[in-house]
């Protein structure tokens, strides 16, 4: 994915630092906003990980710093749940004045109750996201509860959250008091997609049932069984965001058009980071990768993966189009490739041993009343699609560096 730095102001004109996750092509299917949870940062491992499967799946992700945190401007201490949400309109508005108008928000957390207040007051949202998210704002309170007593006789106090300090202000606890989202989630007329994990031990389950009830339709939720509140394994962090990609495409209007060449050619891009490549064929996202054990990330199917799955495929495709132009009963083809060196027996180096040249095994599985004639006509047949032929042909394969 390729990650731009940027910055906006937020309502009292302080810089948020941000980063913009873009898809390969850089022409997103639609923008989403990340709120991140409560102390914490864009940065966060959940935050990267599910921005990065995201994008891999053709979402653009601005994910951003509240104020007073990570690399933001401000003093937390001056913020409450009304800047969260103030902070996520300006990155709305910042995202509809210089890209595209965000049609999502995502909340891990207390973020999540933020993206549930956001929502309401940004008409160009169509779909909502929660994770692991209290529907009672009051419910962090029980990060500090040692404290409120100091908060209310003092007017603030210095509270230890994940390791680090801050303080907290008397209005801040207020506001968390005073909100009900109860009527908000109920008119804000988005879809809304609420995921939890039943082991939560930071935000009951009971929160994500209490919204479920209080939201009209379409809604949906999704148990992250055996996940905790930061979802602090990448497997789980990915899956999320595969589900989440999977979900919003029903509710967000994707755009149609697209360029001739788009539609005909193939784009891949491979960052610096890991093996992990981006694939866009069309309008279709896929994913390439490396076993962890070359030095990948296993996020998807190797190169020679793809390779075999397009012979593969090419092969199915060729023996049913086949059959139904004889009217055969072939019910399914099913082809199984392997790939690996082998020596070539009448080729040596120079240094007397024996050249390895490509072999790739594939065995294919009729099934269907077909008689051993129609089977013996569907292997001939198998070596004349397109594929097949490619790689059998003479090939000149013209490259450049532009």
């Amino acid at each position: 994915m390729k990650t731009t730095r940027v910055q906006f102001a937020n309502a009292s004109g302080q810089t948020l630092s941000a980063n913009l996750e873009m898809p390969l092509e850089g022409n997103p299917q639609a923008y989403l906003i990340f709120a991140h949870c409560f102390t914490c940062n864009k940065n966060l491992n959940a935050v990267r990980n599910i921005s990065r499967s995201l994008s891999l799946n053709g979402i653009a992700v601005l994910r951003f710093d509240f104020t007073g945190l990570g690399q933001s401007e401000g003093e937390f201490e001056e913020t409450s749940l009304s800047h969260n949400v103030g902070d996520l309109e300006s990155a709305a508005a910042f995202l509809a004045k210089n890209f595209q108008a965000p049609t999502i928000l995502l909340g891990h957390s207390f973020g999540g109750t933020a993206v549930l207040l956001a929502a309401a007051k940004l008409p160009a949202i169509k779909a909502v996201v929660t994770i692991n998210a209290p529907f009672d704002p009051g419910h962090v309170k029980h990060l500090f509860r040692s404290k409120i007593e100091e908060i209310n006789k003092n007017g603030k106090a210095e509270v230890n959250i994940g390791g680090r300090s801050f303080f907290l202000k008397e209005d801040f606890v207020r506001e968390l008091d005073s909100t009900d989202l109860k009527d908000t989630v109920r008119k804000f007329k988005k879809s809304l997609l609420i995921m939890h994990s039943p082991q939560d031990n930071t935000v009951g389950i009971d929160e994500a049932a209490d919204l479920y009830r209080a939201a009209m339709h379409p809604k949906s939720f999704i148990s992250l069984d055996g996940m905790d509140h930061l979802i602090s394994k990448e497997e789980d962090t990915i899956y999320i965001g595969n589900v989440v990609s999977a979900w919003v495409k029903k509710y967000i209007p994707i755009p149609k058009d697209e360029p001739i060449e788009s539609e005909r050619g193939v784009m891949v891009r491979t960052g610096n980071k890991s093996y992990t490549t981006e694939i866009k064929t069309g309008k279709h996202f896929m994913v390439a990768d490396e076993p962890e054990s070359f030095g990948g990330k296993n996020l998807g199917p190797t190169p020679y993966d793809f390779l075999l799955s397009s012979l593969g495929a090419c092969t199915g495709m060729t023996l049913q189009m086949y059959a139904k132009r004889k009217n055969w009963p072939l019910e399914n083809a099913i082809v199984y490739l392997e790939h690996g060196k082998i020596h070539a027996e009448d080729s040596k180096e120079k240094e007397g041993r024996k050249n390895m040249i490509d072999h790739i095994t594939v065995k294919i599985e009729l099934e269907g009343n077909l008689t051993t004639e129609q089977r013996d006509k569907m292997l001939e047949i198998a070596h004349k699609c397109p594929v097949h032929k490619t790689l059998h042909s003479e090939m000149v394969i013209d490259t450049k560096v532009i």
